[in-house]
């Protein structure tokens, strides 16, 4: 795979246990510096591969290479630093409840081994990009559902990801607040971050014009193609 594409999907298929496949035959490609909208109805998989995008879950059978390895083969040892190279965020938060807005977003710099005198700027940088300086020490009961989604996307991107993925991002979150945290997945891509965020709702997607749009159905690419602009048209990411 040439150094250029973050990740490449190969005819990949997803079951748990017996059961039936819940992905089939997906494939497609994802470039540097794109924004990426994943799309379909409620069952159709996009939970489900997200959770392949960013190494929580491995594939029954196909090819996945991201960052040019085969991740699948990989050892379990070296995933996480695959996974610090991306950023993750869910449509629950998934703050620490008993951590404050500042010590959330600083959480992936202690674990990484920052220390703690060089944490202070970034975050609080952080959080001033996320309209968030004067909640720097608000524990999330105290935040609203839309301050809570941008601390979970201060924390993400925290560490400079190559990729970022959410899930539903804005699913909890009121139409105006849900086009502010688009927006700030608008100015991390210019920044140059690959970013994928799964939603159903076409009204937002329609909000960023350059983004290109994977389409799932029951468990499918409902273009083979695997991405198109809004409005539809080929582009060089698809296969």
């Amino acid at each position: 795979m040439p150094e250029s594409e973050i990740v490449q999907f190969d005819n990949v298929g997803l079951r748990y246990g017996t059961d039936r496949e819940i992905l089939s035959n997906i494939s497609f490609t994802l470039f540097p510096g794109r924004f990426y909208f994943l799309t379909g109805a409620s069952g159709a998989g996009k939970t489900s591969l997200l959770k392949l995008l960013y190494l929580a879950q491995r594939p029954s059978r196909g090819a996945i290479r991201m960052f040019g390895t085969d991740v699948i083969t990989l050892p379990r040892e070296r995933l996480p630093a695959y996974r610090r190279r991306m950023g993750v965020v869910f449509q629950d938060f998934r703050l620490v409840d008993h951590l404050s807005a500042f010590d959330n977003i600083a959480l992936p710099l202690r674990v990484s081994g920052v220390r703690e005198a060089d944490l202070q700027g970034p975050v609080t940088d952080m959080l001033e990009w996320v309209g968030l300086g004067h909640r720097a020490e608000s524990r999330p009961a105290t935040l609203s559902g839309g301050e809570q989604q941008r601390v979970a996307i201060a924390r993400a991107v925290i560490g400079r990801p190559d990729m970022l993925v959410a899930d539903e991002p804005t699913g909890n979150v009121d139409p105006e607040m849900a086009l502010k945290l688009i927006r700030l997945f608008e100015a991390l891509n210019r920044l140059g971050t690959m970013v994928v965020v799964a939603t159903h709702d076409v009204h937002l997607i329609r909000k960023v014009p350059d983004s290109l749009i994977m389409r799932l159905d029951k468990g499918t690419l409902a273009d083979p193609t695997g991405a198109l602009r809004y409005p539809p048209r080929r582009v060089e990411a698809g296969r």
